[in-house]
Formats: structure tokens, C-alpha cells, sequence
């Protein structure tokens, strides 16, 4: 259920940063989020005294700033000045497998033959419904996709592994606070040489990828991910491309195909499948 709450303020991502981009540049609009749920986790940390975590998870707490913090959220919204939500969620649609195969390396995790084909074939639904929704065009923007899909499934990983030691919110609250010496500076130096225009979408859509995106859902994804296990939990994320779509149309005034009814329900089945599934 955790997860899946996660999965859902995820979704909400892209078009929150396609909001944001309307008054803020991508370095700014980066650089203050991180700030803002530095701030939040900060508080957060500090009301409840949450002693600082041991040294030898602090390596552990790097991969995930470096991954979820920074990494993903810069190159994705580099990849947003010149590629559609849709398209941009091609790399939701292919990180749960991806996050599956670095928990398969760092933890030594086995998912069944089962799991495998299900996670695969439901990958494979995502992509090519998201490159359909794309018209097939493979735009400059694929590069930051790329490498932010194998940044963030690290970052996904190594978080769920923490998850297992102390609780999810403490890790991206620690993850966020570790960042602050270079998201401080950065949000000065960015806002100094970007212009900003504050509208309301763009104000709505910096306070949702900071409080939303880059805190609250981390906290109950990566608790969800302790809960059920990070291959497991990886996989409800084939549901995200779908969500951000729908959102898309809501908010953006995107068009979705007929194809994404069929879509859905090829994913819906591929994800009991993978529930179900023991490694």
C-alpha cells in the first residue's frame, strides 16, 4: 500500500516539473527543490531528534542523494525542455526492471523465472505504448533519460537497503540534509543567472516535486519497498507511465490514444503476476 502511494505521487512528477518550468529554468527549478525538502526533512529530523545516522551507512546515503536528490531529478528535467511528459515517461516504464537487475547485483536478490517474465513484458508494454504516444521519435532528450534511469534505479536500491536498517523517511531525510552544502549554493548561483516568473502553476509545481515528489513519496516508497522487498516494490512503478499520462490530460491538456485502455490492462495483469511471484 506504501509503495503504491509512492508510485502515485511519483506519477505526479513530470507534469509538476513541466509546471515549474514555465516560470523557473532547469537549474533553478532543481536546485530550490532539493533546498525546500532539505528544509522540510531538516525540520523534520530536528523535531523528533533523530540522532545522525552511523558512518558506515553514510556511503550507502551518497548513492541515494547522488541518485534520487540530484540525478535523476536534474536529468529529467533537462530532458523536459524539449521532450513531452509522455515521452519523458518512457524511463518510468523501464525503471522497474532496471531497479530489479541493480537489486539483483548489490543485494544478491534471486526473483523466480516467473517474476522475470512478467517484469519484462510489462516493461515492454510500457515502452511501446510510451514511444506510440512519442509518434516512434527518438529526440535529443533520450540521453538524460537514459543515464537518469541507471542513476535513479542505484539511488532506488541503496535506498531500499537502508530501508531495512532504519526507517524509509529517515533515509531520504538524511539523504536530502546531506545535499544542502551544494543545493544551497547551487539554488543561489542557478536563480542568479535564470529568470524567474512567478505564476501559480509554476509556485504549485516547485512546492509538489520538493514536498511531494522529493520527500513525502520517497518516504512511504522506500518503507513500502522494506515491506515487500525492492524487486517486488519496483515493479508497481509499471503503473506510473499511465498515471503520469492521465495527469498529462488533466493538467497539461495532453491526448491519450486508444491504445492506453489496452495498455493498462497488460500492465495491471503484469503486475499481479510479479506480486504473486516468489524469488
Amino acid at each position: 500500500m506504501q509503495a503504491a502511494l509512492g508510485v502515485t505521487a511519483f506519477s505526479l512528477t513530470f507534469p509538476a516539473t513541466a509546471w515549474g518550468l514555465e516560470g523557473f529554468g532547469p537549474w533553478s527549478l532543481v536546485a530550490v527543490r532539493c533546498v525546500l525538502a532539505a528544509v522540510i526533512a531538516g525540520g523534520a529530523l530536528l523535531a523528533l531528534r533523530v540522532p545522525v545516522p552511523a558512518r558506515r551507512h553514510l556511503a550507502g546515503l551518497a548513492v541515494v542523494a547522488a541518485g534520487v536528490v540530484v540525478g535523476f531529478p536534474l536529468l529529467t528535467t533537462l530532458a523536459l525542455q524539449t521532450s513531452t511528459t509522455a515521452h519523458a515517461a518512457v524511463v518510468v516504464g523501464l525503471l522497474p526492471l532496471t531497479t530489479a537487475l541493480f537489486s539483483a547485483l548489490r543485494t544478491g536478490a534471486r526473483p523466480s523465472r516467473m517474476f522475470w517474465l512478467a517484469a519484462c513484458t510489462g516493461a515492454a508494454a510500457v515502452i511501446a505504448f510510451t514511444v506510440q504516444q512519442s509518434g516512434g521519435a527518438l529526440t535529443g532528450a533520450d540521453a538524460y533519460l537514459f543515464c537518469a534511469l541507471l542513476i535513479c534505479a542505484a539511488g532506488y536500491t541503496e535506498g531500499g537497503r537502508l530501508a531495512r536498517l532504519m526507517p524509509g523517511w529517515q533515509v531520504i531525510g538524511w539523504a536530502l540534509v546531506l545535499c544542502l552544502p551544494l543545493s544551497v549554493p547551487g539554488a543561489l548561483i542557478a536563480l542568479s543567472y535564470e529568470p524567474v516568473h512567478l505564476t501559480a502553476h509554476s509556485v504549485t509545481g516547485v512546492l509538489w516535486v520538493a514536498a511531494g515528489s522529493q520527500f513525502l513519496g520517497l518516504v512511504v516508497w522506500y518503507r513500502g519497498m522494506a515491506a515487500i522487498g525492492v524487486p517486488k516494490a519496483s515493479q508497481l512503478q509499471l503503473a506510473q507511465p499511465l498515471l503520469t499520462l492521465v495527469w498529462s490530460v488533466l493538467l497539461l491538456g495532453e491526448r491519450l490514444t486508444p491504445a492506453a485502455p489496452l495498455t493498462a490492462a497488460a500492465v495491471l495483469v503484469c503486475i499481479a503476476l510479479t506480486q504473486r511471484a516468489r524469488g
